[in-house]
């Protein structure tokens, strides 16, 4: 019972950050959500962010930062195995699911709402 009081705990104080960001530091949606990723990915880079996933569960893999910290620990993961080239190719294996499901929700949903613009 007590992963999900720190789930909730920590999920909530990235959205507060982000939150904040927007209302404090007039941050537009797309710089906000581009400081979370680096956030994370800096975290996780100096080998915070999956002691952070430990800690708090889905309280820290659901928010946008575990998108930079799976950038960087799949670069990182792969540039051990492949050298180089594997930067790149650990980049796209370990987000290649999550940005081809958003790709095709968001097509999907072009079809069934009116987008603007």
């Amino acid at each position: 019972m007590q992963i999900y009081f720190w789930a909730f705990v920590v999920g909530g104080l990235i959205c507060v950050i982000g939150q904040l960001l927007f209302d404090v530091a007039k941050l537009t949606p797309a710089h906000t959500m581009s400081t979370l990723v680096v956030a994370g990915a800096i975290l996780d880079g100096f080998g915070l962010y999956e002691p952070l996933i430990d800690f708090a569960g889905a309280g820290a893999t659901v928010p946008i930062t575990s998108f930079g910290n799976a950038l960087v620990h799949g670069a990182m993961a792969d540039a051990e195995r492949y050298g180089l080239v594997g930067i790149i190719t650990g980049i796209f294996e370990v987000t290649s699911a999550g940005i081809s499901a958003a790709i095709i929700f968001g097509f999907l949903a072009s079809l069934v709402f009116r987008p603007k613009g």
